[in-house]
């Protein structure tokens, strides 16, 4: 059996088992950052659930998401404990040195500790996922029923219980193997070669620079990085040059991190924002350094992150629902059968003929039609979702859909419209001024480097509104090109105007910048001041207010950015060298801001309306800032009275996260692994039904936890691979109709399994009753396979049933006391019927006390497969059947259609050769007479059912 490979994923006796065991520094270092001075574990939330969940599955412990485990705590105290420490210390913790490791030993540690690769993935084998798509209780009693059918020499009905055995099993073994590809996604991540410092000789050792397989990476080698490489471990950064990082793998921010080998860490500082600290994913965005790895393979964060990936989700209430009734059909059944075929043998000595009854009732007793109306119900509910432009993976998705209650859902491209719209240009007084979208417009209309939404959203507001900055008389001379170590551009153009409005000279050349505000201002060493017609110098007094304009803008949840000029002289500028940029971008006039919003969508509140009328709640998780994301909610309708952050989440104790999770409805700054615990406490602890739509790489863990994934058709593999469900189009109105298809698919559902328990449990009491009366079979083997052949044909069409429209208003989810109490209310009232046929024909039409068993078989062959038939139009609504709430018409023609022809059985040929005998007219009166009583019974049983349910169950 081939199963997921963790190589020694914290199988390991520490955290750092890599080196020799011997090490009472690393023992310390470990155990002494696991204790803070309150007793209490504060640092933030790290995702293990593989290792985490086989602990709670032996000591019976949910997986709750507000805790975390003993490995967890290893992993974060090792990183912690080697950003705080001095890079001398980290060269001791990990065994190596300044030179590098030699090939020796660097070999030798790969052999210990395996190649590097997160996950060492193989797929489960074919036998492995049909032995477990096959091995399920109500396969196994169809299996069971089938081989003693057989033996019986009743082929036709075990033929018809091994197709319906067989539809099931590769509808499932289709599901598994599908779903199990997703964690290969990972090695995306980790597969390129590496540049890393080992030594070599025996006497004189010599640092050489050798290029390596990541997987041949191993702990204390060091690292050689520039723009474009990736990380191929946890890196503990030795030297750094204006190192900028995108770790948007890990925190879904597009927006890259600096790095930098000087800084000092503390404790406080959450985990994915140490700065000395590159995680294995993450890659060079600009500038260049070395590092130690100090984690490699599965021991890395990004490791411990992902490793649920293509793990099997635990099984939600409804398939745990369907297993209890399994166990207890297969309890019901050995008992009664047992009973059954005693009964019949002391009554007829015949083991043969009571053997064969026996195996009759069981069949009776099972729902054989189960698997098939599920599945068909969750394939109708597919095709519908398909229409509305999505594709369903799982089809266990849309069932769980109609129980969800709370989507999460990522910001980016879910709310807004994921694009930049331009809204103010503000001076450093916080005042609208032309001047500075005069010069960010030519800014952005000159530069020749890639044009970035940004540009595009400034070029759009101008042409717009009508501004004529005229650009033609404006001409480029220099561009200083957009990098993420400066973090803005410029360019130098010429006019034969002064735009400040004195012309003493034939031309002019400014020099424009623009670009992220603290860096902008880095380069200035003047304001403009507007009003008074005058520059200054750049005091504490103005840089303080410009600060305070800018977070009043983000707080609105906007983006800005800086401009800043400077009026470069002829003979100046001919004697710079352009190449230094710092000589060039310095002493600038800094003219104000632009801010610019990604609005929210259109349908986007709608949708969120539409949802909440449906009961289904919404909370956001984002890695974007708290402000933004309360601006965005703001405008959707979300509402932003309890808010939280990732950050915030880390400090608190296990209680304190689940009862801030409860209430928060705007989570921002969250890791991937915080978004699990997020969606992992309101599971459990909130015993809610969760979705959640994102479409990242850092969404991966949530997509997998919850019990719907959605995601986008443009996201990225590893999360289209890990979804339910997949949106072809960023709308949340198709989750709306999502909802409904699955509230519709899990009504349908339960119809057909109150109906089944119900029809058959009573319809075998009766069979048992009527035995024990009449002293001979009420029906012939043959005759009560073809009833419940008949009867189980005319279920078909219940997936093609309607809902009533208060039942969709509500999310629908499987009650462990509903379906017990349903059946216990209701049952009896069908066994009353089957007595009364009894007694009538009895009383009606025996001979001297004695009854004729061709003729009472006829007639409780017509009454219990009309009695199955037309209970499911009682059962399947609150209100009054046939008079209030009518049933489909495919229902409706699949009940006449089946009655008819039960009806005309027992008079044709066929019902010759089965034993049957004509009935006379006034039978069927009494039948109306029967079913009218039934009917208004069952409606008065079923109100008083609803009102005592409601009121104290």
């Amino acid at each position: 059996m081939e199963r997921f490979k963790f190589l020694r994923f914290f199988s390991f006796r520490t955290q750092l088992d890599f080196l020799p065991s011997s090490n009472p520094v690393r023992e310390n270092l470990i155990n002494g950052a696991n204790t803070d001075t309150n007793g209490e574990h504060r640092d933030g939330f790290f995702s293990n659930l593989v290792y985490g969940f086989l602990r709670r599955f032996k000591s019976g412990k949910k997986i709750d998401g507000g805790s975390k485990t003993e490995e967890e705590e290893k992993v974060y105290s090792w990183l912690y404990a080697l950003a705080r420490s001095e890079i001398y210390m980290a060269f001791e913790y990990v065994r190596s040195t300044e030179r590098g490791l030699s090939f020796t030993e660097a070999e030798k540690r790969l052999k210990e500790n395996g190649p590097n690769t997160p996950l060492e993935y193989t797929f489960p084998s074919s036998w492995h996922l049909l032995w477990s798509a096959f091995f399920h209780p109500f396969n196994i009693i169809l299996i069971v029923l089938s081989a003693l059918s057989y033996i019986t020499s009743d082929n036709p009905n075990g033929c018809i219980m091994l197709i319906l055995v067989f539809i099931s099993v590769s509808l499932r073994f289709y599901q598994e193997y599908g779903s199990s590809k997703a964690a290969m996604q990972l090695s995306e991540y980790v597969r390129s070669p590496v540049k890393v410092q080992r030594c070599a000789g025996r006497v004189v050792q010599t640092e050489l620079i050798v290029q390596v397989d990541q997987r041949d990476v191993v702990p204390g080698d060091i690292v050689i990085f520039e723009p474009g490489d990736l990380f191929p471990g946890d890196v503990r950064l030795l030297t750094s040059k204006h190192l900028v990082v995108s770790q948007s793998s890990l925190t879904g921010e597009s927006w890259p991190t600096e790095k930098t080998a000087d800084a000092r860490e503390d404790r406080s500082t959450p985990l994915l924002e140490l700065k000395n600290i590159c995680f294995m994913g993450t890659n060079v965005v600009s500038g260049t350094g070395t590092g130690l790895v100090v984690s490699t393979g599965s021991k890395t964060y990004i490791s411990a992150v992902f490793s649920t990936i293509g793990k099997h989700k635990p099984a939600d209430s409804f398939e745990k629902g369907i297993r209890h009734i399994s166990y207890v059909l297969v309890g019901v059944m050995l008992l009664v059968v047992t009973i059954m075929i005693l009964v019949e043998y002391f009554t007829f000595y015949d083991l043969s003929e009571s053997t064969l009854f026996g195996i009759s009732v069981a069949c009776a007793l099972t729902p054989q039609m189960l698997p098939l109306i599920i599945n068909t119900s969750l394939a109708k509910g597919a095709l519908a979702m398909a229409r509305e432009r999505c594709i369903v993976k799982s089809l266990s998705a849309i069932r769980d859909m109609g129980s969800m209650d709370i989507l999460c859902i990522d910001k980016t491209g879910t709310l807004t419209m994921n694009r930049a719209i331009m809204v103010n240009h503000l001076d450093s007084w916080g005042a609208p001024r032309e001047k500075v979208l005069h010069f960010a417009f030519l800014n952005s209309y000159f530069k020749s480097d890639q044009k970035y939404p940004l540009d595009d959203a400034i070029l759009a507001f101008v042409y717009t509104n009508g501004y004529r900055f005229q650009p033609s008389k404006w001409r480029k001379t220099d561009e200083i090109p957009f990098d993420f170590m400066r973090r803005r551009v410029s360019v130098i153009l010429e006019t034969e105007s002064n735009p400040e409005g004195r012309n003493i000279q034939p031309f002019y050349r400014f020099i424009i910048t623009k670009g992220a505000l603290e860096d902008v201002l880095k380069v200035c060493s003047y304001v403009e001041n507007v009003d008074m017609g005058e520059i200054t110098a750049v005091s504490a007094e103005h840089h303080h207010r410009i600060l305070n304009v800018v977070e009043e803008l983000r707080n609105e949840g906007l983006r800005i950015i800086g401009v800043a000029i400077k009026n470069l002289q002829q003979t100046k500028i001919s004697k710079q060298n352009m190449e230094n940029e710092d000589d060039v971008e310095s002493d600038m006039v800094f003219l104000g801001v632009i801010a610019f919003f990604d609005p929210p969508k259109d349908s986007a509140k709608e949708a969120l309306w539409r949802l909440a009328e449906k009961g289904v709640k919404a909370k956001v998780l984002t890695g974007d800032s708290l402000s933004l994301a309360i601006k965005i909610c703001k405008e959707v309708g979300i509402r932003t009275t309890h808010v939280t952050t990732g950050p915030e989440l880390e400090q608190l104790n296990q209680e304190a996260f689940h009862e801030k999770v409860k209430k928060a409805t705007v989570l921002a700054r969250l890791t991937p692994s915080q978004k699990l615990r997020v969606v992992e406490s309101l599971q459990s602890v909130g015993n809610h039904v969760v979705g959640f739509l994102g479409d990242g790489i850092n969404d991966s863990l949530a997509l997998d936890a919850a019990n719907v994934g959605i995601s986008v058709d443009s996201a990225a593999s590893v999360a289209k691979d890990l979804a339910d469900i997949i949106l072809l189009e960023k709308d949340l109105n198709v989750l709306v109709a999502g909802v409904e298809q699955g509230r519709l698919t899990f009504g349908n559902t339960m119809k057909y399994i109150k109906l089944s328990v119900i029809a058959n449990l009573g319809s075998v009491v009766s069979l048992f009753i009527v035995t024990l009366v009449l002293r001979f079979e009420p029906l012939t083997p043959i005759q009560l396979l073809v009833q419940n052949f008949l009867y189980s044909v005319g279920q078909i069409a219940i997936p093609w049933d309607r809902m009533e429209e208060d039942y969709v208003k509500i999310p629908q989810k499987w009650s462990v006391k509903s379906l017990p109490m349903f059946i216990l209310w209701n049952g009896p009232v069908c066994t009353l019927c089957d007595v009364a046929t009894l007694l009538f024909v009895w009383f009606y039409y025996s001979s001297g006390g004695k009854l004729d068993e061709s003729f009472f078989r006829s007639a409780y062959f017509i009454q219990g497969l009309l009695m199955q038939t037309l209970i499911f139009h009682l059962i399947r609504t609150e209100k009054i059947p046939f008079i209030m709430e009518i049933a489909s018409w495919p229902v409706l023609a699949s009940t006449v259609v089946i009655s008819a022809i039960g009806i005309a059985i027992p008079f044709s040929i066929i019902g010759d050769f089965m034993g049957f005998t004509d009935l006379p007219l006034s039978y069927f009166g009494f039948l109306v007479v029967l079913f009218v009583g039934y009917f208004t019974v069952g409606q008065i049983v079923k109100r008083i059912y609803i009102m005592v349910y409601k009121k104290w169950l």
